[in-house]
């Protein structure tokens, strides 16, 4: 029991160990590690499978006949008659008879499959919360280099517990996967050819 007139002591809580597991900051236990700011790092998981068949048929047909007749023209057909060869008149001027048929068949068969991760970084937070982001991988084996580079716009709440995201959402992803090297350099026509493709109209 406190003695009235007896000064009260408050007594301040002890600081948060930093070592603590249940201590309110990201490196906590239960902490959120999701990136959020300006160089933070997450991962892309970029699984693309898609499937696209596309065909078109067309057919056109057209036809036209043009015919001008000048039998009389205050006696000119007559008089030019008599100047033309034996058999030649100029009562059908003109004659002339037209057709087009063109048909055409078009088809486009895709399929593409691709699974990558790479981690990115946040270059930048727009004023309404969202995330700017870019990350590339380099990879070399041999003389052969393999490179991809992801760029985007994403949501903080896309973001996953395990600080992942999936390349679906995000906005304006740019995805850039080859290559170069020996292989990449082989598969490549020569100048020459490249020049001639340019060139040569047939």
């Amino acid at each position: 029991m406190i003695s009235p007139g007896l000064p009260i002591s408050i007594v301040e809580s002890a600081p948060h160990d930093g070592a603590s597991l249940w201590s309110g900051t990201r490196q906590s236990l239960l902490g959120d590690r999701r990136a959020i700011q300006r160089g933070d790092i997450m991962t892309v998981v970029i699984e693309i499978d898609e499937n696209a068949e596309i065909s078109n048929t067309t057919d056109r047909s057209r036809s036209a006949s043009e015919t001008l007749n000048l039998p009389q023209l205050v006696g000119l057909p007559q008089r030019l008659d008599e100047k033309l060869p034996e058999g030649a008149t100029s009562a059908d001027l003109v004659s002339i008879n037209s057709a087009s048929n063109s048909s055409g068949d078009g088809s486009v068969k895709r399929n593409e499959k691709l699974t990558l991760r790479v981690a990115a970084t946040i270059i930048d937070v727009l004023p309404n919360g969202v995330l700017s982001i870019s990350g590339s991988q380099e990879l070399r084996v041999n003389f052969e280099m393999r490179e991809l580079l992801v760029t985007g716009f994403v949501r903080p709440e896309d973001i996953s517990r395990q600080n992942e995201i999936t390349y679906d959402k995000i906005a304006s992803a740019r995805v850039s996967y080859g290559g170069r090297g020996q292989i990449s350099d082989v598969q490549q026509p020569r100048i020459g050819q490249q020049i001639l493709d340019v060139v040569l109209p047939f």
